[in-house]
């Protein structure tokens, strides 16, 4: 089992910046993909980002492209979402979520979907006001 455990969510005004962090533990023998996903106010969960282990191919959703950076610290088993330029639609729970790599091969359509991954964590709240 993995226990993936988000942080770094509060309440900010638009124009702001917010930094999340993931971090992981447990099974650490396997290695993961990581994707961060949201999920708004009666909204369902929809893909924000996500990085192979290497950290060399990133994909983002449109909403997130230009505004968010993901990247990740294999050292530190952690993963972040820098946010800037937050916009009040931005409110949402962010969770991450873990894709083991002996998977079978991804493409960037599967990999904003709930079912390619393994783990997720609860969530951290992010609330921007306007």
């Amino acid at each position: 089992q993995v226990q993936l455990v988000e942080s770094g969510g509060g309440l900010v005004q638009a124009g702001d910046s917010l930094r999340l962090s993931c971090t992981g533990s447990g099974r650490t023998e396997s290695n993961y993909h990581m994707g961060w996903f949201r999920q708004g106010p009666g909204k369902e969960r929809e893909f924000v980002a996500f990085i192979t282990y290497s950290g060399k191919t990133i994909y983002y959703a449109d909403s997130a492209r230009g505004r968010f950076t993901i990247s990740r610290d294999n050292a530190k088993n952690t993963v972040y979402l820098q946010m800037n330029s937050l916009k009040p639609e931005d409110t949402a729970v962010y969770h991450c979520a873990a894709r083991d790599t002996s998977r079978e091969f991804y493409t960037r359509n599967t990999v904003q979907g709930l079912h390619a991954y393994d783990y997720w964590g609860r969530g951290t709240q992010v609330t921007v006001s306007s």
